[in-house]
Parts: C-alpha cells; structure tokens; sequence
C-alpha cells in the first residue's frame, strides 16, 4: 500500500492529514491522486464511504490552490445536497486550513448577499449545489471563466434528483481545457452519457465493495428498531436509559447531526463528547483520554472521525440510520465484542430503511432482531428496578449510621414507608432530567409505510406518472398530520417529476427530503407536502426559483384545490379541471386572475370564495 508522500503530495497537505488522524490511503484515493495530480480526466466508480471526497479534494488542493492568491475560483465541485455541499466544504478547508486556502459552499437555504460577499472577496474552491450554482451564473455573481478543474460528485444522485439541464446549463459556460472529475456510486447509461460528452480520455477507476470472509464478520448481538423520523432523536434517548451502556459510540452521517445528537443526550443528563472532522489532534487525544478513564458515557462520532478508535470498555455501538455502506456497518458494529468482550450493536432505522435489514443480515450472517422502542413506561420501571438493586447493595455494603438520624427524625412527622418514598422520588429526580412523554408511534412491518411508499414512486418504481401511491391525495382530503401542503404554479406541461420538485425544495430551503411528503402532479401545477415547520422556510427559499427555466410561483396551498384538481386529472371536465382550480385559461400567460386570486383572499367568479 502506497503512503500518501509517495502518491505525490506536498509536506503542507500530509502534515494536515497526519493532524487528521489518517494513515494511508484507501483504494479509490490511491488511485485517483495521481490520476488527477498528472492532469488527466477521471471516472471513478466507488461507493459511498470509500473516501472518494479526500481522493479528489487533496490533488486538487495540491495542483491549483496551494500558493497561489484567492481571485476567481479555480476548483468548481458539483454535489446533489446542502449537507454533502456542506461536508465536501468541510474537507476541502480541513485539508488546507493552514495553507490559506478559501473555500466557499453555495447552497440553497443560504440568502445570496452573503454568498456573494464571499465569491466577492476571492476564494479558491466553490462547492455548490446545481440549482443554486446556476442562480449565481445567470446573476454574474459566479464566473467560471478561470475554472481548471471541476468534480461532479455523486453524479447518479444528481440525476435521480433532477438536474441534468441544470449540470448541462453550467457545463456551457466552463472553460473547454477544465479538467474533469467525475464520481458516482453507479454508472448507468445517463453517467455514460455525461462522461462522454464531457471528460476526454478520462482514467476510469472501478472499486469493488469488500466482501467481507467467512468468519471476520463480529459477532455481537445485533438489535434494530424501526421509528419514524421525527422521533428518532426521542427513542435514541430511550433506547440508552434502557440499555445503560459502560460506554457507547453513536455513529451519524453529518457533522450536524453529532451536534444536535450532544446537545440532546446532554440534556438527558449524560456525559457526552463529539468527535467530528472539525476538531483537532488535541481535543481528539482529550476525548479520548477522558473515554478510556470512564468519565465519559456515550462519543457521538462520524466514521471519519472515528477511525482508528479502539477503546477497551466499549460496550454499545449505536447507528443513527443505516451507514452509507453495508461494509461501514460491519467496521462499526466491530468495534465492539473484540477479543471476546461483550458488545451489542444497535440500529435506529427509519420505515424506509427496513429493506436494508436483509442485506444487513446477509453481511454479517447474523440475525438483527427487532425490538419496539421502549416506552415511557417502560423507561420508568427499569429506572425503578435500577433504584431498587442500587438501594439493597447500599444496604449490604454501607454505612448509614450518619443518615439513619435524619430518617429518625423525619419519621418523627411522617410515615415511615412515606419518607423512604420521598427518598427515592429524589433520587430519581436529581439522576435524571424530566421524563419525556412523547408518544411514539408503535412500528408495523406488515404495513408499508406510506413514506416508503411515496419515496418508491419517486425514484421511478412506478414511472414517471407523478402520483405517489401513499401520499395520493384523496377528494377533500387534508394534508397529513404535521404537514402544510404547499402550490407550485409547475406541473407536467413542462416535464416536472418528482424528484425535480424534492431536489428543488431540498437544495433551495436547506431541509431534508425526509421533511417532504405527499406529491401530486397536474398538467400545470403541483402540490407538495412538507413538514408544517418547514412551510414558511420553503415558500421564502422557493420564490423566484425556474422550474425547466420557467418562473412558478410557490406559495402556502388555500386547502381548496384538491377537489378540483382530481377531477381535472381524470378529466371529469375535460381541460377545465386544471382552470377549475387556477381561474385561468393558460397558468403561463394570465397572470392577472391569479394575482386578483391573492389579492381578494380567494378564487375569481370560477372558484369558491374563502
């Protein structure tokens, strides 16, 4: 295995990775480092979690950034989401943050004037999502005519979400001599088709998931439970009151998510340290420390961050959600049960996750039993049962003759089983933060979450019709509890798919496409469900963004077009079931009805009034 000097990068860029905590490279970086460091166009072929960011951020790094001034940006990186825009950010500044190298992420969600203050000032790297990377060059704020090289990474996601005009649109406006990089998980023919209209004579890199040998798989309980999003952080609580751990590790997929999952586990009264990218070589080595000399309960980590920890009193090994890769979950799940110690290995796992369990199974040709997520009851007996066995050794091993004055005198005024009561009420108080009455919904796995049915649709199981099965509006029907069903004036006259729409509202408003449920889709408008908290977010971020290079407006759904737009869709009234809805002969061309709509509070003489 070749060291990262002899893959040919500078002393500035190992003494980073050294800082880092890496070692050697894997087999996508060994690769590609060269490959780019020579000039050359790559296609790389790897799956998630192989380190596909580091082989393409550090000869980039070293090739153009490294000593020379922040102007127009030379490295342009494509990535299909806010939080991979984010976490590719992050790499590219921690690989180089000693070197002065600037880096600027552009996303949706984020007001431009501080965007643009940044492009501004000069920087070196801009990674951006499609949709709003397009905004900035069609503003002039972004100019691309100094760019040498550009990477599309997860480019088969890019797609999956919609922006293949949106990567050809910003294709026409880079420099012909850019170099090229191109990532994706998988190569299907729309991949093949981008690299051969735009990477010339490109390395081709293939690396094949590791199969794991007979016997090297850990064998450690494997316990998994299946919960709803919006409670996942609730039952992770739960699951560790129960479980009460020596010593755990959550592992999560951002850099957010370790924040949020520390602050809340704090607050449960824990002891909890991050471990994360961000962080350097001193506070790694004093959480560390702290770990192994027990003062610490649970490290909530990212895989990156935890390489190379091995920490003899680990005892749990936790997944908030189901890893990048099925070979990320056995690295995990190994870190645990080691040299024949005790371990178990705990999934928390959305309903559209389920179908990964099998897969899971079949890696680590063990059984993943579910359990459903403890109540708030059972949490309550099982703090109890700990009071009552903690109560009998104190009995049995300690002394009290200093307490047993003050339990006389209070017997004095009380009854004595009261007093006693009360102490154990305390107890339980000052251990532990206020319990958490949240109900959560009890999983059924003979059921398909409608979620999972929804997002089955969107990826194209059952074409492009629109309709997702189990979010299909019913006549009448309200919007799901929780969510605000939103109006975009953009429907299937111009080509718009789902994935256009959640690609659009997750990249624009900086929210996750878990938030967004239910789709419909008509001839000239959609309607969109998204998490109630989320609306206000969305209707802002959405306003003045294309679809298909057409203005549509956004805005909060009156409660009113359901009706009316199922029977347009079936044509109960032929082409009038679209205006039944709108008030409108053409949504494109008569703006004014619509206007006359906002401004009265309701429909035109076509429509009820509200």
């Amino acid at each position: 295995m070749a060291t990262f000097t002899e893959l040919g990068l500078s002393e500035t860029i190992i003494n980073a990775l050294t800082e880092l905590g890496f070692e050697e490279p894997t087999p996508i970086q060994t690769e590609a480092i060269p490959a780019i460091l020579s000039g050359s166009d790559v296609l790389g072929r790897a799956a998630t979690g192989t380190g596909k960011t580091a082989a393409f951020a550090l000869p980039l790094l070293e090739r153009y950034c490294l000593n020379t001034p922040a102007g127009e940006p030379t490295v342009l990186v494509i990535t299909p989401t806010r939080e991979l825009c984010l976490q590719v950010s992050e790499a590219f500044h921690n690989f180089s943050k000693k070197a002065g190298v600037f880096v600027t992420p552009i996303f949706g969600g984020q007001e431009y004037s501080r965007q643009i203050r940044s492009l501004k000032r000069g920087t070196h790297v801009v990674v951006a999502t499609p949709g709003r990377a397009l905004d900035h060059i069609n503003r002039g704020t972004l100019d691309l005519s100094k760019i040498k090289a550009v990477v599309l990474d997860e480019a088969d996601e890019m797609l999956d979400l919609g922006f293949a005009d949106e990567l050809d649109s910003i294709f026409e406006q880079l420099p012909e001599t850019a170099q090229t990089a191109l990532f994706s998980a998988t190569l299907p023919p729309r991949i093949a088709n981008i690299a051969e209209n735009h990477l010339k004579e490109p390395v081709r890199i293939t690396i094949k998931r590791e199969q794991t040998a007979e016997g090297e798989a850990p064998r450690v309980p494997q316990i998994g439970y299946v919960v709803g999003s919006n409670y996942r952080t609730t039952a992770l609580g739960r699951i560790i009151d129960l479980e009460s751990p020596e010593l755990a590790i959550i592992f999560t997929r951002t850099r957010m998510e370790v924040d949020e999952l520390t602050e809340a586990l704090r607050a449960r009264g824990y002891s909890v340290e991050s471990l994360h990218g961000g962080l350097d070589q001193a506070t790694r080595t004093r959480v560390m420390k702290r770990a192994r000399s027990g003062q610490v309960d649970i490290i909530v980590a990212t895989d990156v961050a935890a390489r190379g920890i091995d920490l003899d009193n680990l005892t749990h090994v936790i997944n908030f959600g189901i890893p990048a890769s099925y070979e990320t979950y056995v690295h995990r799940i190994g870190r645990t049960g080691r040299a024949g110690r005790t371990g178990t290995a705990i999934t928390i796992l959305e309903p559209r996750e389920h179908r990964h369990l099998r897969g899971l199974e079949a890696v680590t040709k063990a059984r993943i039993e579910l359990k459903p997520v403890p109540t708030t009851t059972d949490i309550k007996t099982h703090r109890l049962e700990t009071i009552h066995q903690s109560i009998k050794e104190t009995l049995e091993t300690s002394e009290l003759e200093s307490y047993q004055r003050i339990v006389e005198s209070l017997c004095e005024e009380f009854d004595p089983f009261d007093v006693a009561a009360a102490a154990l009420k305390l107890a339980q108080d000052m251990e532990h933060s206020q319990d958490d009455e949240t109900e959560i919904p009890e999983y059924n796995p003979y059921e398909r979450p409608r979620r999972e049915r929804r997002e089955r649709n969107d990826r194209g199981d059952r074409g492009d019709r629109g309709d997702r099965r189990g979010g299909r509006f019913e006549s009448n029907a309200g919007p799901e509890e929780g969510k605000t069903r939103l109006f975009i004036g953009a429907g299937r006259r111009i080509g718009i798919r789902p994935a256009d729409l959640v690609g659009a509202i997750a990249n624009e408003a900086g929210i996750s496409s878990r938030s967004i449920g239910a789709i419909r889709i008509t001839d000239k408008f959609s309607l969109v469900e998204v998490d109630s908290e989320d609306a206000g977010k969305v209707v802002n971020a959405m306003q003045g963004v294309r679809f298909k290079g057409l203005d549509a407006v956004v805005k909060v759904d009156q409660g009113f077009t359901t009706e009316r737009s199922d029977r347009g869709d079936r044509g109960d009234r032929g082409d009038r079931g679209d205006r039944g809805f709108s008030g409108r002969r053409d949504f494109r061309n008569d703006r004014r009805d619509f206007d006359r709509r906002d401004r009265d509070g309701g429909f035109n003489r076509r429509g009820p009034r509200r």
